[in-house]
């Protein structure tokens, strides 16, 4: 595997010519992703099951001159994620350097109304189409070209790790993402293969504008910075670990949130040093 010292520190900082897949790319996290990594040079495939939305992005990045290309995929349809990565190995004449599996869905609901069916939907979305286009993509990312080999990104959550009421079948998606990224990194490693994740906080994008504005400001509440993050501040998390700068790092699933663990653990401490006192606890 190329080391990125021998490189210079342009090289290391730069993904020119890198290719990249991200899916779920025409909104959120994952439009921000792709922006970030073609605006560092990368040649950017990206997917989304609605075709109207997934053209209009394509337009604008053509606009923009960044290398985006684009086609319709489902990721939960097990079929649709064979030609996906066809379609890649394509476009990209049988290599690929990085794939972020960024596609997902969110489920705010009890667990005892939870059914058979919003299991199955979210363990496919968010895990099984993660887990079979990372097999799809090893043998493309074996002949990585970018220093330092080929690059997986899981983009995970904080609450694969952190209880939140109402989101227990996401929460078992995220977690298991998360471990995932640990399982592979070790198992490709002789394959000059990096796996890492990010597990962001909430952030503002469609797939909580739903949710509550007073459930919100209390959970923003409990961090430092007090506010969610920003879709922009994900995807530079994203293309750092993509970058010969990172090729030390794999098996990571870094937290890219404002200190939500910090605030805890500062909050008992306070509470214990009041009880040590003699105070009420």
């Amino acid at each position: 595997m190329a080391v990125a010292g021998c490189g210079s520190r342009e090289e290391r900082w730069s993904l020119a010519g890198a290719t990249a897949l991200v899916t779920g790319g025409s909104k959120g996290i994952g439009h921000a992703i792709v922006e970030e990594l073609a605006g560092f040079g990368a040649r950017v495939h990206t997917c989304s099951r609605n075709a109207a939305e997934l053209e209009e992005c394509r337009r604008r990045w053509e606009e923009k001159n960044l290398r985006v290309t684009v086609s319709v995929c489902d990721v939960s349809v097990r079929a649709q994620r064979e030609k996906l990565m066809e379609t890649v190995r394509q476009t990209f004449d049988g290599k690929l350097d990085i794939l972020v599996n960024n596609a997902g869905q969110l489920l705010f609901k009890p667990a005892a109304e939870c059914t058979a069916e919003d299991f199955s939907n979210l363990m496919t979305t968010n895990l099984e189409a993660s887990f079979h286009l990372s097999q799809l993509a090893r043998p493309l990312l074996i002949h990585a070209s970018i220093a330092g080999g080929g690059s997986i990104i899981n983009v995970s959550s904080i609450g694969g790790s952190i209880a939140f009421a109402g989101s227990t079948v996401y929460a078992i998606t995220k977690g298991a993402l998360s471990q995932l990224t640990r399982n592979l990194a070790t198992e490709w490693a002789p394959n000059k293969i990096r796996v890492n994740g990010v597990a962001p906080g909430f952030v503002t994008t469609d797939m909580i504008k739903d949710v509550d504005p007073e459930y919100m400001k209390q959970e923003n509440s409990k961090t430092p910075l007090g506010r969610s993050g920003k879709p922009v501040e994900i995807a530079s998390a994203v293309s750092f670990l993509c970058m010969p700068a990172a090729s030390y790092i794999t098996g990571q699933g870094g937290d890219v949130e404002p200190g939500r663990r910090h605030r805890a653990r500062h909050r008992r401490q306070q509470r214990d040093r009041t009880c040590h006192r003699g105070g009420a606890c």
